[in-house]
This record gives structure tokens, C-alpha cells and sequence, in this order.
């Protein structure tokens, strides 16, 4: 059974006496920075030089420093730049500037599990990742409560390893929701396979074959649109705030009745067959091992697909829709 930590098990005073150094401060930088101060910790920022967000983090009150600079001052190096851009940041910007005793931090395992990045032994090495976008982790902090974190600890050099990452856990407002205790390699591994099989993967190719399947039926698509792809957002919304039973019973009887008759006909076993590919590629290291190749021609690998899927008539329409929705100009 998974260990869950909340307020009572988490003491700020922990990290109360260091300097948190985020590095980075992209829409989990800026959240979590904030909150983190929010609570009462000690926080700078270190970004590059040329950093388009080096004026807002000063705008926002932070002392912002270079990334060599705010390693040095930090006892907490808290690294949340995105995970193609780490292991050169580190190894160029971070690694000479760490010293003894310090905590390293991430909020995905990715470079760690995968030894992208070896820190020194004589430093504690932990995750403190929020499971939300950042906009969330901020509005809920606002709102008085906070969105479940996973945590982790890789190295325990101080022995107090666990108790840091618990405090920066309460600093964000973690610990009002639950905190789920992990390992670098099971958030990472499981992190990537979501992704690829349900979260982004799974649910891009389940809604452009619905939307396909429709319009080649003959059925106008703008109809197939809403079908396949905008009330997929009503369902979901049913299903994270009620799971799949309460999702069920908010829906028609004729809703429920097709859904639970013919949905696994459709999604099959030969679905879950390519699932465990998906499975056995991450944890054998393939997919790292393709994407760590890439890594520093991220951009040009990914805009063609991109632009590919920019270009799919699911794309056309729905930017059609969306601006009769209000919801982009």
C-alpha cells in the first residue's frame, strides 16, 4: 500500500534555515517558487543570462541570479527547467558550483533514473513533484488548499533527505492533499508509459480516429468535432471529480448502456497487447535511449509532427468551434 504523507506529517521548519534555489521559471518554476515563499521559505531563482524570464521573476519580487550563481548560494537546488535542457544546464552550469551537504531536487526523475545526470554521492537527491500543471499548483495554493505531489528520495547523504523534500512538499501546499511516497524509477517509468499509452498518445489517436470515423460515414464535421473531441472534455471532467461508476450514472441510460457494451470491443486486448510494447520499450530503456539521442534536436524532431497534427481537419474545425466557444481568439 502506498505511503501517504499530509500537514501533520511534514515540518516546514526543516527548510525554514535554507535557501531554495529554483532553477528555472517556466509555469512550475514560477508556481512553485512562489508558494514556497508564500509559506515563509527562502527563495531565489536562477535563470541564463539571455532568460526571457528574467524580468518577470524580478517582477514577481524574487532576486533572480545566474543559474552558476544561485547554485552556490543554494542549499536546495531545485532544477525545473524542461528535461531535454538539464543534463548540459547541469553539467555546464550546476555541477562545479554544488558543494557537500546540499539537496538536489527535480520534479520528474527522468535525467536521474535514466543517468543523464550523476550527482556527486555526497549530496541528497530528491523529487518533490507536483501532480498538477503549474497554473494549478498556484490556484490552489491561493484557494487555501493544494493539489497531491509524488516524492522520492534517490540519495539520503545527510539523512534528512525525506524530511527536506516533506517540507518543501508542505511549502507548496502538497501535504493539504497527499503526498504519495515513490522512487525515481517508478514515477518515471510509469510517467512515460501514461503519457504515451493514455494522457497525451492514447487520447490524441483515440479522438482523430473517432473524428475520422465520422466523417467518413458521411457526417459533417463540425457535428463529428463535438462528438469525438469537445464532449470528451465533459466526460472527463465527470470522471475526475465522480471516477468511472459516478461518470456512468451521470450520463443516459443509452449512454451507459453503448458504453459498457461496445467501448471493449473497440479499445480490445489488442489495445492493451501494444500497451505492454509501450511497457517493455521504457523499462528496457529503449524510448529513453531514442529520446535522449534527439534530445538536443528536440525542436526539429517535434515541430513536423506538430505541424502535421496542426493540419488535420480535427484541427481545422476545431479551431473553428473553439473560437464560436469563446475559448480562443
Amino acid at each position: 500500500m502506498v505511503k501517504v504523507y499530509y500537514d501533520a506529517d511534514a515540518n516546514l521548519e526543516k527548510v525554514k534555515r535554507k535557501t531554495i534555489s529554483i532553477i528555472g521559471y517556466g509555469n512550475q518554476g514560477r508556481a512553485q517558487a512562489l508558494n514556497l515563499r508564500d509559506s515563509g521559505l527562502q527563495v531565489i531563482v536562477g535563470l541564463r543570462e539571455e532568460s526571457a524570464s528574467w524580468k518577470t521573476a524580478e517582477a514577481n519580487g524574487f532576486k533572480v541570479h545566474t543559474i552558476p550563481e544561485a547554485t552556490e548560494k543554494g542549499d536546495i537546488v531545485h532544477i525545473l527547467i524542461p528535461d531535454p535542457a538539464q543534463p548540459s544546464v547541469y553539467n555546464s552550469q550546476i555541477r562545479d558550483h554544488l558543494s557537500e551537504g546540499k539537496t538536489l531536487g527535480f520534479s520528474h526523475g527522468f535525467n536521474i533514473h535514466f543517468k543523464q545526470i550523476v550527482p556527486p554521492t555526497d549530496l541528497d537527491v530528491v523529487m518533490v513533484a507536483p501532480k498538477s500543471p503549474g497554473a494549478r499548483v498556484r490556484e490552489t495554493f491561493l484557494a487555501g488548499f493544494g493539489v497531491p505531489a509524488l516524492l522520492a528520495v534517490e540519495q539520503n547523504h545527510s539523512g534528512m533527505a525525506k524530511e527536506t523534500a516533506l517540507g518543501m512538499c508542505k511549502g507548496l501546499g502538497c501535504t493539504r492533499a497527499g503526498v504519495l511516497e515513490t522512487t525515481f524509477k517508478e514515477e518515471t517509468e510509469s510517467d512515460l508509459i501514461g503519457e504515451q499509452t493514455v494522457l497525451v498518445g492514447g487520447l490524441i489517436e483515440l479522438i482523430k480516429n473517432g473524428f475520422e470515423t465520422l466523417v467518413e460515414a458521411g457526417y459533417q464535421p463540425e457535428l463529428a468535432y463535438f462528438e469525438a473531441c469537445n464532449e470528451a472534455k465533459l466526460i472527463m471532467d465527470l470522471v475526475y471529480e465522480k471516477g468511472l461508476v459516478g461518470m456512468l450514472r451521470a450520463v443516459s441510460d443509452t449512454a451507459k448502456y453503448g458504453g459498457l457494451t461496445v467501448g471493449s470491443k473497440v479499445i480490445d486486448q489488442n489495445v492493451k497487447s501494444n500497451m505492454k510494447k509501450v511497457v517493455r520499450d521504457v523499462q528496457s530503456g529503449k524510448f529513453a535511449r531514442e529520446w535522449i539521442d534527439r534530445f538536443e534536436k528536440s525542436s526539429a524532431v517535434l515541430e513536423p509532427l506538430m505541424k502535421e497534427l496542426e493540419q488535420h481537419q480535427l484541427e481545422v474545425v476545431g479551431k473553428r468551434i473553439r473560437r464560436m466557444a469563446g475559448l480562443e481568439k
